[in-house]
C-alpha cells in the first residue's frame, strides 16, 4: 500500500510534525530536581495532592504563571483521570505560563483514591509542567516515566522510597542507564 498525504494512515515525518523533533539526548535530570520531590505528601486526597505538587513545581523558575498552570492541570484532569494504573498517576498541564518542562513527584503517606483506570489507589504522583509549544518533549517525558514505572521492581523501589533524594537517584540512575 502506498501512503500519501491523502491516506488517513499517512503521517508526516517526525521533524515536520507540530512540536518538532524528539530530543533523543533528553535527560530526566534536566527536568527533575531533588527539591521538587516530596516524600511523604501532606495531601490526603486527589485534589490536595495535585494542588500540593502544583505548589511545589511552581517554586521553580520554570513556571511563570502558577494560576494558569494549575488551571491547565485541572482542565486536563477533568477530561480523564491521569491515574494510569499500577499505583501511578501522571497529572500534567501545558500552558504558555511554563518556560521549561519541569516535573515534581510526590508519594502520599497512604495510597489515594484517584479514579485510576484500574480502580486501584495511587501510590506515586508525577506532575509534569510543560510549555504549550513543547508537545514532543512533553510526550517524551510522559513516556519516559511511564516506561520506567512499568517495571514491577522499579515501582516497588519507587513506592518504598524513604526520601526525595532516594527517589531522585533511582529515576535519574535508570534514565542514565537507558541512554547508554
Amino acid at each position: 500500500m502506498v501512503r500519501s498525504s491523502d491516506s488517513p494512515a499517512w503521517r508526516p515525518p517526525r521533524e515536520h510534525r507540530p512540536g518538532g523533533v524528539l530530543n533523543v539526548a533528553f535527560e530526566l535530570s534536566s527536568i527533575l530536581k531533588p527539591q521538587l520531590i516530596k516524600v511523604p505528601l501532606d495531601g490526603d486526597s486527589k485534589r490536595s495532592a495535585i494542588d500540593e505538587l502544583c505548589d511545589l513545581v511552581c517554586t521553580s523558575s520554570s513556571v511563570t504563571d502558577p494560576e494558569n498552570f494549575r488551571k491547565a492541570v485541572w482542565e486536563r484532569e477533568g477530561q480523564r483521570s491521569t491515574g494510569i494504573g499500577e499505583g501511578l498517576a501522571i497529572p500534567h498541564g501545558k500552558c504558555p505560563g511554563v518556560r521549561e518542562i519541569t516535573m515534581s513527584i510526590g508519594i502520599p503517606e497512604t495510597p489515594l483514591e484517584f479514579e485510576a483506570i484500574d480502580g486501584e489507589p495511587v501510590r506515586m504522583i508525577v506532575l509534569l509542567a510543560s510549555p504549550a509549544d513543547r508537545i514532543a518533549d512533553h510526550i517524551q517525558a510522559l513516556g519516559r516515566i511511564s516506561k520506567f514505572m512499568s517495571d514491577p521492581t522499579v515501582r516497588s523501589r519507587a513506592y518504598s522510597a524513604d526520601c526525595g533524594e532516594d527517589l531522585y537517584q533511582l529515576l535519574t540512575g535508570l534514565d542514565a542507564a537507558a541512554r547508554t
